[in-house]
């Protein structure tokens, strides 16, 4: 599976609404998911793609959109 997919199922799993077809939209402006499930997501995220994140890179701005967390994972792999 590639990385955009397993991100936008990942988040799909803990929405708390739609996931936006645009990939650059904000998922935290949009109410798809907040700072609780952010820190939810980034360690269901880091076991599927095999990428720790170090806690001093763990800040919403990095992972607002579907867009720059495929970007970081697809860096880091």
């Amino acid at each position: 599976m590639e990385v955009r997919e397993t991100v936008r199922k990942a988040i799909q799993d803990l929405a708390q609404a739609p996931l936006p077809a645009d990939d650059s939209a904000s998922l935290f402006s949009d109410g798809v998911i907040d700072s609780f499930s952010l820190v939810e997501l980034m360690s269901t995220l880091e076991e599927l793609l095999g990428v720790k994140i170090p806690d001093a890179e763990l800040m919403p701005s990095r992972f607002e959109s579907v867009a720059k967390i495929v970007k970081y994972f697809e860096a880091r792999r």
